[in-house]
């Protein structure tokens, strides 16, 4: 310490006296400067491990200290007794637990956080002694704290008893005792059940027990029954727990502990104790509708958390016993009940949410009986499940517009989470209903819309079309009779709401592939969505449909192509939509133009992209500034999408599944296809744009994502712009190198380097992308993770596509083998994953290309010390299966200097690693050189002896890494 009062940061000032810990508590707690509190927190931490601390523990304790010194007086304890306890001689184990008794005694009438320490630190003496030292630790326990004495009245003692016999199980879920030894002490501490139980229910059932009392009894039970204490033994003290529960200030505690003792696993084996709570569970629901009417949010809350912890961890064992029928039937209810419990999910009410998964698992239960008795549950259970259908939609509807509109932001978006629960449990409830769900929403829609005499509201008809998209998003409805009625209906309906809009935009999305099997509907429904396409809060539901319409039908659809490019330029130009919607509206629009014959493709996209071009040619003359840029990788990103889906050499529904015929337009005609003729028209304009942008890497990747996705849609269509793609790409590169430069030169490689018309070009931009690479390295790669990475996919890419590229004598073979070497050093996977995939693809080429060989002789050796250097720590764990393929792909394909190599790359002293025997290096040399087939075993060794160099074999870790 220091004489300020301060703590010191030197060695020699870990004097750990009770001063200086109170001095080091004070500066923790008061000090404002939060350095010093930092300082402080590190060298009280310190204290509490040292061998000190039994010294000035008991000291701190003193009635005289206030009770933040206690407390850290009471957790040095704990952290001493938990911790080190082989420090502690087993001739002090009597007098240590002696000295807890006595102070557990003083503290029942003290500090209650400073009690809870003490007890935790007796229940740690107890857990390290049970049962063989202390084998009646529990009875003991009870013993000392019943006896008279100590000037502590009664019920401090007893309460200061509950508080030691609640800490006991949770330190045992805690604690650090090894395997072996927790199965002892689980079981030891089982067995005191018999001790704990009678003594929680004669003060549960006492008239005169405090409520305090009665309350940490309560907490005392829930903390028992998590050691899966058998529920017949505690069966009583359950039942027990429902009489506590008319106790508003029990109420909490008795509800936890009920749904603690009936949610545990083993409790299914006591199927009559099960039969025996349903009733008690029944008996609750006069409390749980007076807690509705009251709105008492937190009782009704406490009474659903039972009825569906039995419900649902018990369902298949109560639909077992046949005979008790009518009282599960009744418990199902009593959740139905919950599940539709009045209000609006999250502000009047937060309940119905906690039964969902109950009804998925009923469910389940159900159908996973044989079909005889399936048949008998279905015949008692379908019509619950069809009343759960109308609860949800109930449930799920909108409140009226004014009190939705005073709703807070997050009360809005748990009630669209709440309700995207609801659909997953109507697609699953469909599973066992099936097409007589969709016949009976589609009723009720008629009903309501077809009523002149009674105007239903909005948010009735909303629910109803909710429930159908729900199910037409993920159920294969092709085969429905109900659907034509259903778009019938959507006509009728008076869409004067934003809610109402968006689902029944999003219902038209849902049944896409429908239409695409019956376009004559199409008419119908397009006028809604291309209305709707203008409003931008409609904007996701709009677009998103439009898209899955013009993905799933645009065979049907040239009839109203240039209706649907008229209504999106416009809607473009007026800047209605935010960026991402923009782009899903040019990729419905290239899945549109895909299904058009060329000339017309070629119309519709010089009116749909001539205004970009030209607002593209005036932002190119401007001198850069942020919001230009903004504006040019917004344009760019139009076009990018655009191309990413217009694909005419696709004549077929692009699942292959649709039952339609699968060409319904003219084969494209011979001559360059129309994505190529528009970027011909404009590759002068985007070469313009480049040389003012050159320097920003998110205008450069927005060019390159063009070519990319343009490369990627077209492939061999492409082949008209490879000569003049490659050079600009060369010229780009040399100037300033970025990565995505790199991958599109990698598209190039793969779809290109095959043709000899195009090997040419592609041949020299790969050399001079290369070369400009080669360059950085020798200045240094390390700020640029990125083109490393990218130039690893990218050498990896030619040797696989054509390996005649590295044959070039401008290739420096020997220099890209050495960029690889640095970069298998890099912290970054995802590039060590690019180089290894390099390195694997170069040695199978040691047979057929002599300057591959040549290299891979010469400097071999280099890579295997790489690869060992990171086997042996030097690489994050997770990467050694691809430092395993390196080290399989060299035995494999250089197995005679493989066989030296490893010898002499291992005799180096402490080599991979320190923690490496000689003994263990040798074996490991002879497992790998076996393996020369085997790649999945080489991976194994290659795992086990990582773990043998980083110390951690054998360890429970080591056990999961090598699963």
């Amino acid at each position: 310490m220091e004489t300020s009062g301060r703590i010191a940061t030197t060695p020699d000032a870990l004097d750990f006296t009770v001063e200086n810990v109170e001095k080091g508590l004070h500066q923790l707690y008061y000090d404002p400067n939060i350095e010093n509190k930092n300082l402080a927190q590190k060298w009280l931490m310190q204290a509490q491990v040292s061998p000190q601390a039994w010294q000035f523990c008991w000291a701190l304790l003193s009635p005289d200290k206030v009770p933040e010194i206690q407390y850290f007086g009471a957790s040095a304890l704990h952290t001493k007794i938990s911790r080190y306890w082989s420090d502690i001689p087993s001739d002090q184990y009597e007098t240590l637990k002696t000295q807890l008794f006595s102070q557990i005694a003083c503290f029942s009438s003290g500090s209650k956080m400073v009690l809870t320490r003490l007890c935790v630190a007796l229940a740690s003496l107890a857990l390290n002694t049970m049962p063989e030292v202390w084998p009646g630790a529990v009875p003991e326990m009870v013993r000392v704290f019943q006896e008279e004495g100590g000037g502590v009245d009664g019920r401090a003692r007893c309460l200061a008893l509950l508080e030691l016999l609640t800490v006991l199980p949770e330190e045992f879920q805690t604690s650090r005792l090894p395997q072996y030894r927790k199965g002892q002490v689980r079981g030891a501490l089982g067995r005191e059940w018999g001790s704990v139980c009678p003594l929680l229910q004669q003060l549960l059932r006492q008239g005169d027990s405090p409520g305090a009392v009665k309350a940490r009894v309560l907490r005392c039970l829930s903390s028992w029954v998590l050691l899966d204490v058998p529920l017949s033994e505690s069966e009583g003290l359950v039942e027990d727990c429902f009489t506590a529960l008319p106790d508003p200030e029990l109420f909490d505690t008795a509800v936890e502990a009920i749904v603690n003792a009936i949610s545990q696993p083993d409790s299914q084996r006591y199927v009559n104790t099960l039969l025996k709570l349903v009733p008690q569970v029944l008996s609750l629901q006069e409390q749980l509708r007076e807690a509705v009417q009251n709105g008492d949010m937190e009782t009704s809350h406490g009474i659903c958390r039972i009825a569906v912890a039995l419900g649902e961890n018990h369902s298949r064992a109560l639909l077992e016993q046949v005979e008790h029928w009518q009282g599960f039937l009744a418990l199902v209810n009593m959740i139905m009940f919950c599940t539709g419990i009045p209000g609006h999910y999250p502000v009047n009410e937060t309940t119905s949410s906690l039964t969902l998964t109950f009804w998925y698992t009923l469910q389940d239960d159900i159908m996973s009986f044989d079909s005889e008795r399936q048949a008998v549950y279905l015949q008692v259970y379908r019509p619950v499940y069809f009343q759960l259908v109308d609860v949800l939609l109930h449930k799920a509807q909108f409140p009226s517009d004014q009190e939705y509109a005073s709703w807070s932001s997050d009360e809005k978006e748990q009630f669209r989470i709440y309700r995207v629960d609801i659909s997953d449990t109507l697609m699953y409830v469909y599973e066992m209903l099936g097409a007589e769900l969709l016949s009976n929403l589609y009723e009720k829609l008629g009903r309501i819309l077809t009523n002149t005499e009674q105007a239903s509201s909005w948010q009735h008809t909303e629910a109803l079309l909710y429930g159908f998209q729900s199910i037409a998003e993920t159920i294969d409805v092709n085969y429905s009779d109900v659907i034509p009625g259903l778009i019938g209906l959507l006509l009728r309906i008076n869409i004067n709401n934003v809610q109402l809009a968006d689902t029944v935009m999003f219902t038209i999305g849902a049944l896409a592939e429908w239409l695409a099997d019956h376009p004559v509907m199409l008419s119908s429904v397009l006028p809604l969505v291309l209305q709707a396409l203008g409003n931008p809060d409609l904007s996701v539901s709009s677009v998103s449909t439009l898209k899955k319409i013009c993905r799933e039908c645009k065979y049907d659809l040239p009839p109203y192509a240039s209706n649907i490019v008229a209504v999106s330029r416009e809607v473009l130009s007026k800047q209605i939509h935010k960026t991402s919607q923009c782009m899903w509206l040019m990729q419905a629009l290239g899945f549109l133009l895909s299904a058009l014959h060329v000339e017309e493709i070629l119309r519709n996209l010089h009116s749909l992209i001539t205004p970009y071009i030209q607002q593209l040619e005036k932002l190119a003359d401007e001198t850069p500034n942020p919001s230009n840029k903004l504006a040019i990788i917004h344009i760019l990103g139009l076009l990018s999408n655009l191309f990413t889906t217009l694909d005419i050499s696709k004549q077929e529904d692009e699942s292959g599944e649709s039952t339609a015929p699968p060409v319904k337009t003219a084969p494209p005609p011979p001559g360059p296809n129309p994505v190529v003729v528009v970027l011909q028209q404009v590759f002068a304009l985007i070469q313009t744009v480049l040389s003012k942008w050159l320097n920003d890497s998110q205008v450069v990747e927005a060019v390159c994502a063009i070519f990319e996705k343009s490369v990627k849609t077209l492939l061999h269509d492409f082949a008209p712009m490879v000569s003049q793609l490659s050079e600009m790409l060369g010229q780009m590169y040399s100037t300033i190198p970025q990565a995505s430069a790199l991958d599109l030169t990698r598209q190039m490689v793969h779809i290109f380097a095959r043709e000899t018309d195009h090997f040419p070009p592609i041949k020299a931009l790969f050399e001079l992308v290369t070369s400009v690479t080669l360059s950085i390295f020798q200045q240094g790669p390390r700020d640029h993770p990125d083109i490393v990475d990218s130039f690893m996919q990218l050498q990896a890419q030619a040797l696989k596509r054509k390996p005649d590229l590295f044959l070039s004598e401008s290739l420096d073979v020997k220099a890209v083998f050495h960029c690889g070497l640095l970069s298998l050093k890099f912290p970054e996977a995802p590039t060590v994953k690019s180089t290894c995939l390099f390195f694997t693809e170069l040695l199978p080429r040691c047979s057929d290309m002599p300057p591959v060989a040549r290299v891979v002789q010469e400097n071999g050796k280099l890579l295997l010390q790489a690869v060992l250097e990171a086997i042996g720590g030097g690489s994050s764990r997770s990467l050694m299966e691809q430092f395993a393929e390196v080290l399989f792909s060299l035995n494999k394909h250089c197995f005679p200097l493989l066989t030296v190599w490893l010898k002499e790359a291992l005799q180096a002293q402490g080599f991979p690693s320190t923690r490496v025997t000689t003994e263990q290096k040798d074996t490991f040399t002879q497992q790998i050189l076996r393996e020369r087939v085997n790649k999945r075993r080489v991976k194994d060794i290659v795992k086990e002896f990582t773990l043998v160099c980083r110390g951690l074999h054998g360890t429970e870790y080591a056990a999961e890494y090598c699963l």
